[in-house]
């Protein structure tokens, strides 16, 4: 029985993935994404560095890595960075270093970006990167979730809703595509794709000497 404990196909060794979670703002992702992260431990949020200053209640590390200018600099001169873009006067990048190493142990990271940052990241590194693409039922129903927020006014929301067009017109560039008609039913059809990607064989890297000393 104890030999049985020690090779335990449920116990192998796995490469971690980046699961991408994108959509239209509005669409949930945001919702799903902190859901994942408290239902699922072995899932942690990726940490974007950022040139933009700190604000109060940020924690360096956690919510954000606060560099200057030439930090960012120089880590986009040693392609330091998976994906990077402007955003409102400042500049926001995932960096490779920590990842790379974590999903060597195994490690999950979720990626909570748009769809040129997924590209841009799917294109560093294809082997690791799982794409998830979250839809609202309808735009009149996404709308309707903008304008219920009551945050924004109806320039925002009509912006907002264009570039909502624009971003869904990239739907067929992800590996999965789930509709968030009903939040609990969307988490778990993203749940359920995170399972079945964290089983795939080229991720198990420890089925290779399971099945050698099986075969003995």
């Amino acid at each position: 029985m104890a030999e049985a404990s020690r090779t335990d196909p449920d116990t192998l060794h796995r490469r971690g993935l980046m699961f991408i979670l994108s959509s239209p703002s509005g669409a949930g992702k945001t919702t799903i994404s902190n859901m994942l992260l408290e239902a699922d431990p072995a899932i942690m949020l990726s940490v974007s560095a950022t040139t933009r200053p700190m604000r109060k209640g940020e924690e360096d590390g956690v919510h954000y890595h606060f560099v200057d200018d030439a930090e960012f600099d120089r880590l986009l001169e040693e392609d330091g960075f998976y994906e990077w873009a402007h955003v409102f006067g400042h500049r926001y990048g995932t960096p490779k270093g920590h990842i790379r190493s974590a999903l060597k142990d195994g490690q999950d990271f979720l990626f909570d970006i748009d769809w040129q940052g997924t590209q841009q990241l799917y294109q560093k590194d294809q082997q690791d990167v799982v794409r998830v693409f979250i839809l609202p039922p309808s735009l009149e129903e996404l709308q309707r979730r903008l304008t219920g927020r009551g945050t924004d006014s109806a320039e925002v929301i009509a912006a907002r809703m264009d570039r909502a067009r624009a971003e869904i017109s990239h739907w067929d560039g992800y590996d999965y595509v789930v509709v968030n008609d009903d939040v609990d039913a969307c988490f778990a059809k993203v749940r359920e794709i995170l399972e079945a990607e964290r089983m795939k064989r080229q991720r198990q890297t420890g089925l290779i000497d399971f099945v050698r000393n099986l075969m003995r």
